[in-house]
């Protein structure tokens, strides 16, 4: 070989190792000092984050190596991002796609279609009436019926955190039976377990129930369990908004149980409680009944959200035969006069078991004309328009084309605290991405919406030492993950997906209110979604790096 030639190899094989080295002490971006906190359930350790691309690929001492962007998250905690695993997001992120009330939270990934309730599948008839619905309500024209156009709409939209849903029982129910209060035959049964299985393959993570709302509280136990045995087969979840949450609970609950045993499906009980103060004493009874199910093999998991008082819709306070069938059916019963006296009776039944009126406050309407009622109590609204409870509710409900949101106030401090410290409990919203501007502004939500994982971190971890920030964040990450077969996410580990959150573990806390609750929590100062950064210093990034997500159990 040659002088020059000897001189040039050895330059090239000189610059090879340089790069080499130079490649694995190189990232796009490094978090240095944090205080890193698995997802597991360990202490949290002192270490730095190598991110390339959408993937964590160093967990060491990167003292030496160097970023595109370097963050010191020194006295910060480091977690990967948060899982919320009972969310109602979907046509939302079409009209603001940036997900503000939840990415703001440490939301990384949304978990939506829960309680029966999910844009697909949709018949011909029901098809166009929620595409004049949202074209009434948001001015968005949709084009889906079934699960894959649905998430390729979302996907086109580009969200800020990754989405999943579940197949909602309730427009499953609706598109092959009707919404009302008939049992299905035996080839609709198999019409139901067909559709079903598409609709995983598609990309659904199972099957929710709200069996306390019309059409999904007709279904008897036996369809449930005929339509989680194909949720069995494909490894899917099914998670049930039960069909009582007061004076049945436990009836309830045995019967969630009894879905999970004979179907051999893995079972998430959605928002556990006990409502009402009657039944108050029950709480402690729900949660020995999933401990002992889960001791005995059952795959049972719970999941709630850490606030005393519920939200659904003022139909919801309507008995169920009033309710089944189409929203003109409903409002016509609501004007029929001989058939006033069983509503009346038994909506003033329902304001009695609650407490009062009082205790049920009007959220949103649909129009502006009755907006003004927004944040008051029924007792209060009354008061106002000078009419009897049952007459409020009727005529509002008359106006507003059923379209009328309400929050009660009905669950005992105690109880939460113990529900949501328990090991089989995990963090959900039982909310939607909203926003403090435009279309998603509109009405006073469940302050849920902006504040549920900072409420827990804050309030109920460093304040009331309910549990240990270690605990409190596997509940929220590595425990739902793993309940819903998503893989690479949930934990930081070298191969897993960055999705990650740092906050301040002594300020983070929810600031959104039921009387304005809509406020952005405090403390939360970073948030990656795949690698990208999403909220710096506690502001929106304009970054939408969200996926849609499946379950990839074996």
């Amino acid at each position: 070989m040659k002088r020059r030639d000897f001189l040039k190899s050895a330059t090239l094989a000189g610059a090879g190792l340089l790069m080499g080295c130079y490649s694995r002490n190189r990232f796009d971006i490094i978090l240095r000092n944090g205080q890193v906190f698995d997802g597991l359930g360990h202490p949290a350790q002192r270490l730095d984050l190598g991110l390339r691309g959408n993937q964590i690929v160093a967990l060491t001492d990167l003292s030496q190596a160097s970023a595109d962007l370097t963050i010191d998250a020194y006295g910060l905690a480091v977690a990967p991002g948060f899982i919320d695993i009972h969310s109602h997001t979907d046509i939302e992120l079409l009209v603001n796609p940036r997900a503000e009330s939840k990415i703001h939270q440490g939301i990384t990934t949304e978990i939506s279609g829960n309680c029966g309730d999910s844009p697909f599948p949709l018949s011909e008839k029901d098809f166009r009436e929620y595409q004049r619905r949202i074209r009434e309500q948001y001015g968005i024209e949709v084009g889906w019926r079934d699960a894959r156009a649905f998430f390729r709409a979302i996907q086109r939209a580009r969200p800020a955190f990754n989405y999943a849903s579940f197949t909602g029982h309730g427009a499953l129910r609706a598109m092959v039976v009707g919404k009302n209060d008939v049992l299905p035959s035996p080839v609709q049964i198999r019409q139901m377990q067909q559709i079903l299985a598409e609709t995983l393959e598609m990309g659904s993570l199972g099957l929710s129930t709200g069996l306390e709302y019309a059409p999904g509280s007709y279904a008897k136990t036996d369809e449930l369990i005929a339509l989680c045995q194909t949720i069995a087969q494909h490894n899917g979840v099914y998670a049930t908004h039960m069909r009582n949450e007061d004076d049945r609970v436990e009836e309830a609950v045995a019967e969630a149980l009894q879905i999970c045993r004979t179907a051999g499906v893995s079972l998430e009980i959605s928002h556990l409680k006990a409502c009402n103060q009657s039944n108050w004493y029950k709480e402690p009874r729900l949660l020995d009944m999933i401990t002992k199910a889960a001791e005995s093999g059952l795959p049972v998991q719970a999941d709630r959200y850490p606030y005393n008082a519920w939200s659904t819709g003022l139909t919801a306070f309507l008995p169920l035969w009033a309710r089944q069938g189409e929203r003109e059916e409903v409002l016509a019963r609501l004007k029929d006069r001989t058939l006033e006296a069983e509503i009346r009776q038994y909506i003033e039944a329902r304001g009695q078991r609650i407490g009062g009126w009082d205790k049920v406050v009007i959220s949103d309407c649909f129009t502006a004309k009755n907006s003004h009622y927004e944040g008051q109590s029924i007792a209060q609204a009354c008061r106002q328009s000078g009419q009897s409870p049952f007459q409020f509710i009727r005529d509002l409900l008359l106006a507003e084309e059923n379209r009328v949101g309400v929050i009660g106030f009905a669950m005992s401090e105690e109880n939460l605290k113990k529900t949501i410290a328990h090991p089989l409990v995990t963090i959900g919203s039982d909310g939607s991405a909203v926003a403090p501007y435009g279309k998603l502004s509109e009405g006073k939500p469940h302050p849920r919406h902006y504040g549920t994982f900072p409420r827990v971190l804050g309030k109920y971890c460093r304040e009331e030492q309910i549990f240990d920030l270690a605990t409190a964040i596997h509940k929220m990450t590595a425990q739902p993950a793993q309940k819903l077969g998503l893989k690479k996410r949930g934990c930081l580990e070298v191969g897993y997906y960055a999705d990650i959150v740092i906050f301040n573990p002594q300020t983070i806390i929810d600031r959104a209110t039921f009387a304005d609750p809509h406020q952005y929590p405090a403390g939360i100062e970073y948030v990656f979604v795949n690698g990208q950064l999403v909220i710096e210093h506690g502001q929106h990034t304009g970054r939408c790096p969200g996926e849609i997500l499946r379950s990839q159990r074996s």
